[in-house]
């Protein structure tokens, strides 16, 4: 093995960050491109310094017609390493990105816990990062949006039901390419002579993701930046401390503004000593635990109004038939008696 610059930087932030601890048991997600072909080789390289067991997982979608043959080709891969190898297969065909994002997280999940894997490696790059900084910035969304794409993360939400109740406790999401740029995994697999599964839709522009990859990302970095990639990256990383920031904050908040008592209340002259901002992620908390989902900025807005509002203002149903109304000095989440 050749140790290159990009094996140095992995290395060195594995033991920056403590990404994936000595010893770890890690199912690494390969779908045959580039960058999961780059993290499975680093890993393998990587194994023997780290003391690692290693397993490779593929999802097919079904959503392509060669999606049976890129499998195949992954798992002879994986036999060529001499690796094991798990795939999850759909039973029928997903068709959207949020649809086989969520189930392909799902299937990792339960192949990490089948085999006793602490950690779940998925090859986003810091081109990744950049790119979703732009699609998120130009959907509108909040700083929480600009910086979606975290180092590593419990993966507690794709739990099986059984398991939340169980002794197994979620994988880990890791992302050891975290700081390495597209080109740089290109640049990689062909030094080692890497065979790369051409997936036709990173290609297909009705995606939006792929519209800036191949259209908007070029002119920024012939026109405006040609480090545009890692420039973004850092944006991201800059804005991921502060939401840490924020959310470090916003969550001492919700505790002293919370009514011990009653969860559907809020202590509004606690809130107004708050920052705007802060309001804003103590309210979305507060509505995610009573709802059982996330909020949008819409409802957020709504029950904000009220901490400033006279008795017994309330909002329009922010969800079925709850609303938030001004109780005295509380905000409280109130249930309309069924017609």
């Amino acid at each position: 093995m050749t140790w290159s610059d990009v094996h140095a930087r992995i290395h060195r932030q594995l033991k920056q960050h403590s990404l994936i601890p000595r010893s770890s048991q890690i199912l690494i997600a390969v779908s045959g491109g580039q960058d999961s072909l780059c993290l499975a080789q680093i890993c393998l390289d990587l194994a023997d310094r780290w003391d690692w067991r290693l397993t490779i997982g593929h999802c097919d979608h079904r959503w392509r017609d060669d999606s049976a043959a890129n499998a195949r080709f992954v798992a002879h891969l994986a036999e060529t390493w001499g690796v094991p190898y798990h795939q999850r297969t759909a039973e029928i065909a997903l068709t959207s990105e949020a649809d086989a994002r969520s189930w392909r997280y799902r299937q990792l999940v339960a192949i990490a816990q089948d085999i006793g894997a602490t950690h779940i490696a998925t090859g986003h790059t810091a081109s990744d990062r950049a790119e979703t900084l732009l699609h998120h910035l130009l959907r509108g969304t909040g700083t929480d949006g600009l910086s979606a794409i975290a180092r590593s993360r419990p993966l507690t939400e794709f739990q099986p039901p059984e398991s939340a109740t169980s002794l197994k406790s979620a994988p880990r999401l890791v992302r050891p390419l975290f700081e390495i740029l597209r080109h740089e995994t290109a640049s990689f697999c062909a030094d080692r002579g890497l065979p790369i599964w051409e997936d036709s839709t990173n290609h297909d522009e009705t995606y939006t993701r792929n519209r800036i990859r191949h259209r908007l990302l070029p002119i920024l970095h012939e026109q405006f930046n040609p480090k545009i990639e890692a420039a973004l990256a850092r944006t991201s990383d800059a804005i991921s401390v502060d939401r840490d920031c924020l959310e470090a904050i916003a969550a001492a908040g919700l505790i002293q503004a919370s009514d011990r008592s009653n969860r559907d209340r809020l202590h509004r002259p606690t809130l107004q000593t708050f920052h705007l901002a802060i309001q804003r992620r103590i309210v979305r908390h507060w509505l995610e635990q009573a709802l059982g989902h996330a909020p949008n900025f819409a409802q957020i807005a709504k029950v904000i109004v009220l901490i400033d509002s006279p008795q017994k203002t309330r909002t329009d149903p922010i969800v079925r038939a709850r609303l938030v109304e001004v109780c005295g000095h509380w905000l409280e989440l109130k249930r309309l008696p069924e017609a």
